[in-house]
């Protein structure tokens, strides 16, 4: 018998589910906690009044259980505790867990929805943390976890999935207003990847709150603040520049870090999800913060009401430190998200109209370990110097070093930001038919040749499909858990199609195919 069954990350074992430990580290034990967790919210959501309160919960819980965010047994078996003791007395009787002994495509859509769900839930809760909500919003998660518990219908929940989208645009909307309201307007920015001689603190994952209580706190304290991976856009915030600490970004995409977090010497914060299993090497001075947890390593309490998080612990082991060691001199761009493009699109309109700019290409969402993944790279180089890439999450470490020069003084490379920055991507495309008066998106010269990995993912995927993008390729691998009837409607539906090689698809999408 299986001692756990997990296929919710592009990485799965064989691309049929990991069934002994998984792939990104977690152990049967954690996995079967978080089965159990997800239970007990579909419980939530059937015996419970819908609150503002009970969503936060809910929300915090399903970002626990996102890929790479909680490794800790005991903290996922604390909030199981606190959603057991909510749903004391439930009568209800749901099926728990990833079940393949009722129909296969009803499993499928089900487990489609709940990824999304939790990807729409990472980026309320990161709303929620800078004082933004949508009542909206919650009563679409609570409808949707009812809906999963009880519907034994697949065109019911293929509807439902539809829905998904649209929520996970109103997820990133909301996310968008909360970080433009509380940072600023992005804008386009040249980012150091140097090192300075002064000791340092590391921010990975995404939360851009936590940094900016980091950089608060570390003033006048003779040490620099550097960004890794998704917390490279914070550099484009104007907030974010008023802080001279905030040194370069550091390092690249998330599944480096044993390489990356070795050799920073200093201390590391871990926001959110996108922890990989901590090495000896630098487990004495990592930290998490948020629903981040990993056995053994030391976590920052979530901040008490009108206090900033007390992140005193790494301040402290940064004096102690030496300096990071030096792993590149480049200069990175960044960014593009809706409103830098749009003053951009006058001059982007004029180079369609002229042949000067013949395609755009998104290229977006998340890298990964896979050497599959290097068909990405392999695309960016390949492409003609006429097409602009559009890029958003850490898929962007793949190409963002390349030297792709401009087009009439338009980068070939405009990169939005963080994953729910793809919101950008879609708000300035829709604005882009609007000012060219096509009828149909997909009249737009942009094919979309995206790379997934996670649930946050998912939801991007779904978001674009509601707004009526098609022929998306995806890959590196089509998701493990949407079956083969499921997939026959995403293709009949949105015809979405997997990667194939890159000189195939780079012909097929400058063709508009």
């Amino acid at each position: 018998m299986n001692n756990m069954f997990c296929f919710q990350c592009q990485e799965t074992c064989g691309n049929t589910g990991c069934t002994m430990t998984g792939v990104c580290g977690k152990t049967a034990s954690v996995s079967s906690v978080m089965d159990r967790l997800i239970f007990q919210l579909k419980l939530l959501a059937l015996c419970k009044k819908p609150s503002h309160e009970l969503a936060i919960f809910i929300a915090k819980s399903f970002f626990m259980t996102v890929t790479n965010t909680n490794f800790s047994e005991k903290e996922l078996t604390a909030q199981l505790r606190r959603a057991e003791k909510l749903t004391g007395g439930c009568p209800y009787e749901i099926v728990c867990g990833v079940q393949f002994a009722e129909n296969e495509d009803l499993c499928s859509v089900r487990e489609f929805i709940t990824y999304a769900l939790k990807g729409i839930c990472a980026y309320m809760v990161h709303a929620f943390e800078l004082g933004y909500s949508d009542g909206a919003l919650e009563d679409f998660l609570f409808r949707a976890l009812k809906e999963i518990a009880q519907s034994k219908s697949v065109p019911q929940l293929f509807e439902l999935l539809n829905e998904c989208g649209s929520a996970a645009v109103k997820a990133m909307a909301l996310l968008d207003e909360a970080n433009t309201g509380s940072f600023g307007t992005p804008e386009k920015t040249i980012i150091s990847t140097a090192v300075g001689e002064r000791p340092g603190i590391l921010v990975s994952g995404h939360d851009l709150l936590d940094l900016y209580e980091l950089l608060r706190q570390t003033e006048c304290c003779g040490i620099d603040i550097y960004t890794h991976s998704e917390m490279l856009a914070a550099h484009s915030y104007p907030l974010f520049k008023k802080f001279s600490h905030l040194k370069g970004n550091y390092g690249g995409a998330w599944h480096r870090q044993n390489v990356e977090f070795a050799s920073f010497n200093g201390p590391v914060l871990l926001t959110s999800n996108c922890i990989t299993p901590v090495q000896d090497s630098y487990k004495k001075r990592i930290f998490t913060t948020g629903c981040c947890y990993y056995p053994g390593v030391v976590h920052i309490p979530d901040r008490e009401y009108g206090k900033m998080k007390d992140f005193s612990p790494l301040i402290e082991l940064a004096k102690l430190s030496a300096p990071p060691q030096k792993i590149a001199s480049e200069e990175l761009v960044g960014g593009f998200a809706h409103a830098q493009l749009l003053e951009y699109i006058d001059d982007i309109m004029d180079n369609i109209e002229s042949g000067a700019i013949r395609r755009f290409i998104v290229m977006a969402g998340c890298d990964g370990r896979q050497k599959k993944r290097e068909y990405y790279s392999d695309v960016a180089t390949l492409l003609a110097p006429d097409t602009v890439i559009l890029t958003a999450g850490c898929a962007k470490y793949r190409y963002n070093h390349l030297s792709l020069g401009e087009i009439n003084g338009i980068p070939r490379l405009l990169d939005a930001g963080q994953c729910n920055d793809s919101y950008s991507l879609a708000l300035f495309m829709l604005k882009l038919k609007e000012r060219m008066g096509f009828e149909d998106i997909n009249d737009l010269p942009v094919s979309f040749d995206i790379a997934w990995y996670e649930q946050k993912a998912v939801a991007v995927l779904l978001a674009l499909l509601s707004l009526g993008f098609k022929s998306i390729r995806l890959g590196p691998t089509l998701p493990a858990f949407v079956s083969p009837h499921i997939l026959k409607l995403l293709e009949r539906h949105f015809k979405l199609q997997t990667i194939s090689t890159p000189h195939e698809d780079i012909a097929r999408m400058m063709k508009g195919k």
